[in-house]
C-alpha cells in the first residue's frame, strides 16, 4: 500500500524530469549552466535562481565592487542572468581566483549557491566566493576503481589528519595519509568534507582532486559525506534568504528549522531545490570522481518529527503514515536511482538510527536505493558496556542480538567506533579501557599492568567480533585502529583555540617502544585476514555459541571458525565448537600473538579435526584446545 503509493510519487517525479527539461542528464548537470561559466571566446556568464528577489548585481574585484555598473536580467521562473562579454585583450572580464559577490538590495551581499570555491581569512567568520578558472585545470589521470567486493571504510578528517596543531592540508593527506592506508591494508577510504563547495582552509579544488586521483591509483576508492538534510542559518554566505525570502530553497515557517539543530530544513517538493541538491551530487562525482557518499541525517529527512524525542522500537507502523516525510523519502529515491543508472560502481551509505525498512533495496523494488546503512547502535552498545558493566557481568546474549539484528537483505556497515565516540564529552574505545595508563604504562620495555593489559585485548577482540560479526561492510575512524589517545576537539573560544585535540598522531605507530603499533599491526592483519576470506561479502554468521556461564561467542561466517573468550579469569583447555563444513582447521589469525601486544600461548602449528559429532545446530564439531582469558582465536 503506502510503499507502492511512494513509489509512484518517485516515477512520477522522474517523468516530469524527463518531460521538462530533456531527460535527469541534463538536469542534474545544471552546475554546467549556473554560478559563473567562461564560454569558448572568453565571455562570461552568470546564472542564479532568487525568485523573490526585484534585482540582482554582480559586483567584485573586477568591477571596483561598483554596486550598480553588472545587473543581472530577469527571466522566467525567477532565473536571472548576466553576459559579460571579454576584456579589449580578449581575456576575461573576471580573472581566476578574484573575489565575486551577487548583491541583492542595499546590503544584501551573498554568495552564489553555485559557488565552486570559497576562501576564509583566518581573521574573519564570513567565506568569500572565488572564482576559479585556472589556466590549467587539474586533469584526472586513474580511472576509478570497481566497487570492492568487501567495504573497509577508513573514515577521515582532511583538517585533522596531520600529528601537528595546525588545520592540514589536501596534498599532506594525498602524501602522508594516503601512503599509511596502501602500507597499512587492503582499506578502502572515505572522506569527510563539506556540502557543494571545497574550502580553501584545506587547500584548492586541483589539490583535492590529485588527492582522489592518487587514491584510485592504489585502488582506494573516496567517498564523499555530503549533508542534503539541513543547512545552515548563515545569510552573509549561506544559503539561507538567499533571495530575501524565508522560502527559496526551505520550507517557509516552522517545518523550515530543525527544532533541535538551529538549521534550515530543505524543501524537497520544490523544483529547483531539486536541481541544485541533485546537480550538488553529479558535481561532485564528475568534477572530482569521488565514488559515492555517505548522506548525513537522513533520520531527520525521513520523519515529519525529524527522529526527535522519539524512541524506534523496530514495529512497522513506526515508519509509516503520516509522520514519514513524503518528499524527503521521493528525493532519497531518486538520488540514488540517478546515481546508480549513471555511475554502476556508485556506492551510497546512510546515517539512519530509525532503521527504516527497504531503506536499502533498490528503487525498482520500491526501496530507497542504499547501498549500506551505518549501524548506529553498535558503538553505542559498546560504549554502554563498558561505561556501565563490570567484565564478569557481560551479556553474550545481549552482544549477538546488537551484531546481527539487521533487516535481512539490507546492508549495514558495523563499526565499534567513529569520528561520533572520539569528540569531545565522550572518548575513544581505547580511552575507555585505559584512560590516563595511556599517557605512562604504553611503553613495551615494561610488563604490560593489568589495566593496559585488559585495554589491549579488549580493543582488538571488540573491533574483530565487530568486523566479523555486525555487517556487511566495516568502518573506522582515522587513528582510531591503533588506540590513539585522548579525544577530539576543535579549536573554539571554550579551550582558547588550541589544535591540540585537532590532531592524529600518526607518529605514535612508528614508535616500536610504544605498544600503538601492536594495535595497528592486528588492525592491519584483521583487514588482510578479511581481504583473504571475504566474510563482509558472505551471508551473515550462523552463531553456535553464546554461553554466559563461559563469556563464549563463537560463529561460523565464510567457512571461518571466530572463537572468542571474554571470561575474566576463565581459560578453557578443551572447549567443544560446533562447525558447518567438515574437514581441517588452522589458526589463521590470533589476538594473543606477541606482535600484537599478547601472550603468545597458542601453538599455530596445530591442526584441529572436525569429527562427525552434531553440535548446538551444526552437523559436525570439533575440540578446540587452550582458549585463553580474554584472547581470542580464529
Amino acid at each position: 500500500g503506502e510503499m507502492a503509493y511512494i513509489y509512484r510519487l518517485f516515477q512520477k517525479q522522474l517523468s516530469l524530469l524527463e518531460e521538462a527539461e530533456a531527460g535527469f542528464d541534463q538536469f542534474t548537470r545544471s552546475y554546467r549552466s549556473f554560478g559563473a561559466h567562461r564560454q569558448p571566446d572568453n565571455s562570461l556568464v552568470f546564472k542564479e535562481w532568487a525568485p523573490a528577489a526585484e534585482a540582482l548585481f554582480l559586483t567584485g574585484d573586477f568591477n571596483g565592487w561598483d554596486k550598480f555598473s553588472h545587473p543581472y536580467k530577469k527571466k522566467e521562473f525567477g532565473k536571472w542572468e548576466l553576459h559579460i562579454p571579454p576584456k579589449e585583450d580578449k581575456s576575461p572580464a573576471v580573472a581566476h581566483n578574484s573575489k565575486l559577490k551577487v548583491r541583492k538590495g542595499e546590503r544584501l551581499y551573498r554568495i552564489s549557491p553555485w559557488a565552486t570555491y570559497v576562501t576564509k581569512v583566518n581573521t574573519s567568520v564570513v567565506y568569500d566566493w572565488v572564482f576559479w578558472d585556472p589556466p590549467q585545470p587539474y586533469m584526472h589521470k586513474h580511472p576509478r576503481p570497481r566497487k570492492p567486493r568487501s567495504l573497509r571504510i577508513y573514515e577521515s578528517h582532511v583538517g585533522i589528519a596531520s600529528p601537528e596543531g595546525k588545520i592540514a592540508s589536501y596534498s599532506n593527506f594525498t602524501h602522508n595519509v594516503l601512503h599509511i592506508c596502501l602500507v597499512s591494508s587492503p582499506f578502502k577510504c572515505s572522506l569527510m568534507s563539506f556540502l557543494l563547495f571545497s574550502t580553501s582552509r584545506y587547500g584548492t579544488p586541483d589539490e583535492l582532486k590529485e588527492l582522489i586521483d592518487v587514491a584510485h591509483s592504489m585502488g582506494i576508492i573516496v567517498l564523499l559525506d555530503v549533508v542534503h538534510s539541513h543547512a545552515s542559518k548563515n545569510t552573509e554566505d549561506g544559503l539561507n534568504q538567499f533571495d530575501g525570502s524565508d522560502s527559496c530553497f526551505f520550507h517557509g515557517g516552522q517545518r523550515g528549522e530543525h527544532p533541535l539543530w538551529d538549521s534550515r530544513l530543505f524543501n524537497y517538493s520544490s523544483w529547483e531545490v531539486l536541481r541544485f541538491l541533485l546537480s550538488n551530487l553529479r558535481w561532485w562525482m564528475e568534477e572530482y570522481r569521488f565514488d559515492g557518499f555517505r548522506f548525513d541525517g537522513i533520520t531527520s529527512m525521513l520523519y515529519h518529527h525529524h527522529g526527535v524525542g522519539t524512541g524506534f522500537s523496530g514495529d512497522y507502523s513506526e515508519y509509516f503514515g503520516l509522520q514519514v516525510d513524503e518528499d524527503s523519502l521521493v528525493y532519497l529515491m531518486l538520488a540514488n536511482h540517478i546515481l546508480h543508472t549513471v555511475y554502476e560502481d556508485c556506492i551510497t551509505i546512510a546515517e539512519d538510527v530509525s532503521g527504516m525498512p527497504t531503506l536499502c533495496r533498490p528503487v525498482q523494488e520500491g526501496g530507497c536505493g542504499f547501498d549500506y546503512r551505518l549501524a548506529m547502535a553498535i558503538p553505542d552498545k559498546w560504549i554502554q558496556i563498558l561505561k556501565e558493566f563490570k567484565d564478569e557481568d557481560w551479556d553474550m546474549g545481549n552482544i549477538v542480538h546488537t551484531l546481527t539484528n539487521r533487516r535481512y537483505g539490507e546492508n549495514c556497515i558495523a563499526y565499534a567506533e567513529s569520528h561520533d565516540q572520539a569528540l569531545v564529552g565522550d572518548k575513544s574505545l581505547a580511552f575507555w579501557l585505559m584512560d590516563k595508563e595511556m599517557y605512562t604504562n604504553m611503553s613495551t620495555l615494561i610488563p604490560m599492568n593489568p589495566i593496559i593489559d585488559r585495554g589491549i585485548q579488549l580493543h582488538k577482540m571488540i573491533r574483530l567480533l565487530t568486523h566479523g560479526l555486525g555487517g556487511e561492510g566495516y568502518l573506522n575512524f582515522m587513528g582510531n585502529e591503533f588506540g590513539h589517545p585522548e579525544w577530539l576537539d576543535f579549536p573554539r573560544v571554550g579551550n582558547n583555540e588550541s589544535y591540540h585535540y585537532a590532531r592524529r598522531q600518526f607518529n605514535l605507530v612508528d614508535m616500536d617502544h610504544l605498544r600503538y603499533c601492536q594495535l595497528y599491526a592486528f588492525d592491519r592483519d584483521m583487514n588482510r585476514t578479511e581481504d583473504k576470506y571475504g566474510w563482509l561479502a558472505a551471508p551473515p554468521a550462523f552463531v553456535s555459541t553464546k554461553h554466559e556461564g563461559d563469556k563464549v561467542i563463537a560463529f561460523e561466517r565464510a567457512n571461518v571458525i571466530f572463537i572468542f573468550n571474554f571470561h575474566p579469569t576463565n581459560s578453557y583447555s578443551s572447549y567443544r565448537v560446533g562447525v558447518g563444513p567438515s574437514g581441517k582447521y588452522k589458526i589463521k589469525l590470533d589476538s594473543d600473538e606477541i606482535q600484537y601486544g599478547g601472550h603468545g600461548r597458542l601453538d599455530h602449528n596445530t591442526e584441529f579435526f572436525t569429527e562427525s559429532v552434531p553440535f548446538n545446530d551444526r552437523s559436525n564439531s570439533m575440540q578446540v584446545q587452550n582458549i585463553q582469558i580474554q584472547k581470542m582465536r580464529l
